[in-house]
């Protein structure tokens, strides 16, 4: 299991991944799932994944090499994508070509074909902007009145996401919400862990502000847990109990 959110505010997309994967529990290994495509000044994306690592890494390895386009003899790869939109387009493109090569012998072997992606990021002359694709292959677009998308093991950072981000918040304090979201996902899932990768995207800026490894350990974000926590028990204490009483 993993997790994955990525915001859309005012200011920029603030996109963040967990890098545990696990095949049993004597079977945790650490590898990435948010990567970076990026010509500063021309264009910069973030591609974060959740599900079945073989899949989501064979879609990935696609978009990299590029998909032939029989019509025009031309490979398509993200860095050559003209919008973002057809950039959702060719990731779903590669979902379904990988779903081809693979589904059936997964299915054999009782297991499904897992996998989804956040994609985010801005190409000159275009729109910031933050879509999630689908197994199917398809997608929907990140929009203002709910200005943050999940995959993975999402329930549990949800209600920080719900309450707190708005399209106006600041971009470091979407990053501040996001890592809270992460931290709650990691209390109550073991299947979700350190390192974490970030990436921060300013408006208009065409190039990474911010593509960072948090490492455990890491002071800021041990110190954003203890906050946290403690944050939680203060407001605990501070409303008072309910009135309720067993009537005689």
């Amino acid at each position: 299991m993993t997790y994955c959110c990525g915001l859309l505010v005012r200011d920029g997309l603030v996109m963040i991944a967990d890098t545990r994967t696990n095949a049993g529990l004597d079977n945790v290994s650490t590898f990435r799932k948010l990567h970076v495509f990026e010509r500063p000044g021309e264009r910069v994306m973030g591609l974060a994944s959740a599900g079945n690592l073989s899949i989501s890494q064979a879609v990935v390895s696609l978009l990299a090499e590029g998909i032939e386009n029989f019509d025009t003899g031309e490979r398509e790869t993200l860095l050559s994508a003209p919008t973002m939109f057809q950039g959702a387009q060719r990731i779903g493109k590669a979902i379904r070509m990988v779903h081809a090569l693979y589904a059936a012998g997964l299915e054999e072997s009782k297991l499904s074909f897992d996998v989804s992606f956040l994609f985010g990021g801005q190409i000159a002359d275009g729109k910031l902007e933050l879509y999630m694709i689908y197994a199917a292959g398809n997608s929907i677009m990140c929009t203002r009145d709910t200005p943050y998308l999940q995959i993975g093991e999402h329930k549990y950072g949800k209600p920080i996401l719900d309450r707190s981000c708005t399209f106006e918040t600041d971009l470091y304090d979407g990053l501040k919400i996001g890592l809270i979201s992460m931290d709650s996902t990691m209390r109550s899932n073991l299947g979700v862990g350190m390192p974490l990768d970030v990436l921060v995207v300013r408006r208009d800026s065409l190039h990474a502000e911010l593509n960072y490894r948090i490492e455990p350990g890491e002071p800021y974000f041990h110190d954003l847990r203890e906050r946290w926590s403690a944050a939680l028990r203060a407001a605990h204490n501070a409303i008072p109990r309910p009135p309720y009483r067993m009537q005689k």
